[in-house]
């Protein structure tokens, strides 16, 4: 019986068919992957079974532990990780790929630290609220600095919707698997700060809230009147 920790977000996915439709999208065979939060490993046999190189679990309670560790016992290409993810320092990673399963309540948070480690990671697979998806779309209107930072770091795709049908506990709502292929030459700290400092007032004029290298028109524009290719022009000077 599978059991969820309310406490840690955790809805369990049990359709294999939306397994191997996510795996579909992540260059797995031959590669490094980290899987964050595996549960009891049911996506972990199917990405067993895509041949990675080397496997890493990193899960954060204790009782899933001790199931993985006798779970996996033997698997030479298999390492389970006790830690939490938020934690958890990638800078000794290359190329690596991450996939999961996000737990939905910390599954921004945990986006935008992976972020810090473009360098380290080459795509991220991950299942997530659809509203965090769209949200993160930098495809859309409304910008946001979760859309900037998106954009800045990576090439963001949303792959398909998922009924929380496929969920023990069911979530009560809908999810969206998202893909993230980092870019590498990406200045991160630059990038988080022009961010906090551009979208601490949206209702002000850009001029109020960032100063710039050189004069543009759009200083006199508001944050939610900017395209993404406005912002990235502002960056730019910044």
């Amino acid at each position: 019986m599978l059991r969820a920790k309310k406490s840690l977000s955790q809805n369990f996915l049990i359709d294999k068919n939306v397994c191997i439709k996510i795996l579909n999208h992540c260059k797995i065979k031959n590669n490094t992957v980290l899987e964050i939060g595996p549960g009891y490993g049911f996506m972990t046999d199917f990405i067993l079974k895509n041949n990675p190189k080397k496997l890493y679990l990193v899960e954060k309670d204790i009782h899933l532990l001790k199931f993985l560790n006798e779970k996996y016992k033997g698997k030479e290409n298999v390492k389970i990780i006790g830690e939490d993810i938020l934690k958890f320092d990638l800078k000794s990673f290359k190329n690596l790929i991450v996939v999961s399963n996000l737990p939905y309540n910390i599954s921004t948070k945990i986006i935008l630290y992976l972020f810090n480690f473009n360098k380290n990671i080459s795509e991220m697979t991950f299942m997530i609220q659809k509203e965090v998806a769209l949200k993160l779309d930098y495809s859309l209107p409304n910008m946001n600095k979760y859309k900037f930072l998106t954009k800045i770091v990576s090439s963001y795709t949303l792959c398909f919707h998922v009924s929380s049908n496929v969920f023990l506990p069911k979530p009560k709502v809908t999810s969206s698997v998202v893909k993230f292929n980092l870019l590498k030459n990406v200045e991160i700290n630059k990038a988080k700060k022009f961010s906090k400092q551009l979208f601490k007032n949206i209702r002000k004029k850009i001029s109020n809230n960032i100063k710039l290298r050189k004069k543009t028109p759009l200083l006199d524009k508001r944050v939610n009147e900017l395209t993404i290719e406005d912002l990235l022009i502002i960056y730019n000077l910044f």
